[in-house]
């Protein structure tokens, strides 16, 4: 089942917000957690919120226990940008944008939470099956193979 949760408005740029979004997909949701409280940055904070709430929402809507619940997508969208004025030399002015983001994240207990062991064991069983194929190929080809006449040289002798 999924649950998710939205932050609307968040005054941050969707920019500065993605590159933490990035960092918690595919995570369960206690590394996710611990991951944004130690990085030092205002969308790590805002992101943290939103996760809380769907994790809330996963507790009281949908009956599920966060322990098994993982990160299926956390995206940040672009919300309306305030535009607004700084008054520069000569009556001149220039204008400052000041975005806003959607951040949205779906969280999921259906994927299976992946480990440092499991992927240990995983990658071991890759190793496993490679060897494998590289002995049936040996094996293989120890056939006897006709010779190849060599390459002639396209030089001269000079006499």
């Amino acid at each position: 089942m999924e649950v998710r949760s939205i932050y609307k408005y968040a005054r941050i740029s969707p920019f500065k917000a993605r590159e933490v979004t990035r960092e918690i997909q595919g995570l369960p949701v206690s590394a996710a957690l611990d991951l944004l409280t130690f990085t030092p940055k205002k969308a790590a904070f805002l992101i943290g919120k939103t996760l809380k709430s769907a994790i809330a929402n996963a507790e009281n809507n949908a009956n599920l226990k966060p322990d098994g619940l993982v990160v299926k997508e956390a995206v940040v969208g672009e919300g309306p940008t305030l535009k607004r004025i700084m008054a520069r030399a000569r009556g001149s002015a220039s204008r400052i944008q000041k975005r806003t983001s959607h951040i949205r994240i779906v969280l999921s207990d259906e994927i299976a939470i992946e480990t440092r062991e499991t992927r240990k064991a995983k990658r071991e069983q890759e190793k496993k099956a490679a060897k494998k194929e590289i002995k049936n190929k040996t094996s293989e080809s120890a056939e006897p193979v006709a010779k190849k006449k060599p390459a002639k040289s396209g030089t001269k002798a000079k006499k």
